[in-house]
């Protein structure tokens, strides 16, 4: 099983759903940088649940423990090693599931390769539940990249079939619902006020943007900036697509239509336009980094499912109990400006490696 991503900052998720606590080690980190506890856990508690009508009843405190890698607020070294303690499971809600797999969710593939040592309560390892630990390595490299000038903004671009308007220019971070337009915001709630009523679900898109960027980082073919965002974004469950800049749109323009021509701003080569979305060749250009990630649907939903029994290979119907978001949309913001930020800093590490 792989949990873990990069190469000159090493991360590594463990835990389940239900287990007693999930917890990510971050390897390569320099010493001697001071973190801002009470700001990463401000950062935390963007994600975790239970604080509105969008997201999952559960509860969780989301308080990181470090067990290695801090002396006191600053790295030492040695790798960081933090747990998040999973305090308000409820395992009975998925005793069903082990003979009737959740139609679009990992249930069926999860039996198929590890068979009955497969841990099916909340998910297991296949949990959005997991994206709290991504959460506590994004966040320090967070903190990392803004020394260098560097942000990460993001916001909630598409919930079902509203998309927010105006061009996403500055941090969301602090809005209850993280959109730019706020009555298109309202809209979305509604959507998935909607779909929550009907015992159903929505998805959407994020889109998320990396500000600052000197050009030069990443490397071209398979180590470019969309391949190490790519790799980790898709880490993140639920996440079904990716484009960057004008992504898929582009395949309907001509080349005269699509290209970023070159112009000279203050002294220094940037672009007039920026539908490549800050990157060339795998390479970054010094333009804002942007990308779109997709998310379907929550598949946990009340409505009747079809399915099938694991033993006796009889299709039955399923209602699926427990806790579970309408939208994950809104609580994925943040956890896709963590991917970016250890995407990004992992990259920024590895270029001046190559110019010293």
């Amino acid at each position: 099983m792989s949990s873990s991503y990069g190469e000159n900052i090493r991360i590594t998720v463990f835990g389940q759903s239900h287990s007693p606590a999930v917890g990510v080690t971050v390897e390569g980190l320099p010493a001697g940088e001071e973190l801002d506890l009470d700001a990463l856990r401000r950062f935390l508690s963007r994600r975790a649940p239970g604080q509105n009508a969008w997201s999952t009843a559960r509860r969780e405190a989301d308080e990181p423990e470090f067990v290695s890698g801090l002396s006191g607020n600053v790295t030492c070294g040695a790798p960081i090693t933090a747990l998040i303690r999973n305090t308000d499971t409820r395992a009975k809600d998925y005793s069903l599931l082990a003979r009737l797999p959740r139609p679009g969710h990992a249930d069926y593939t999860a039996f198929v390769k590890y068979g009955e040592h497969r841990d099916f309560a909340g998910g297991g390892h296949f949990s959005g539940r997991l994206t709290a630990p991504l959460c506590v390595a994004g966040g320090i490299c967070l903190q990392l990249l803004a020394r260098e000038g560097i942000t990460v903004i993001s916001r909630i671009a598409q919930i079902g079939p509203v998309c927010d308007v105006g061009e996403l220019l500055a941090s969301t971070a602090e809005k209850a619902f993280p959109v730019v337009d706020d009555e298109r915001g309202e809209q979305m709630r509604a959507v998935i006020a909607a779909a929550r009523a009907e015992g159903d679900s929505v998805g959407g898109v994020v889109e998320c943007a990396v500000l600052g960027l000197p050009a030069g980082l990443g490397d071209p073919m398979f180590d470019g900036m969309e391949n190490r965002i790519a790799r980790i974004v898709f880490g993140i469950p639920a996440v079904k697509g990716i484009e960057f800049g004008a992504g898929f749109g582009l395949a309907a323009l001509r080349g005269s239509e699509a290209n970023d021509a070159f112009i000279v701003n203050g002294g220094k080569i940037e672009t007039e336009t920026n539908r490549c979305g800050g990157i060339l060749g795998g390479i970054t250009d010094g333009m804002p980094l942007v990308f779109r990630a997709a998310f379907k649907p929550t598949p946990s939903i009340a409505k009747e499912q079809r399915s099938v029994d694991l033993e006796t290979l009889e299709e039955k119907p399923l209602v699926i109990a427990g806790r579970h978001d309408p939208c994950i949309v809104p609580r994925a913001v943040p956890v896709v400006e963590a991917a970016a930020a250890i995407a990004v800093y992992d990259a920024l590490l590895a270029h001046r490696r190559e110019k010293r």
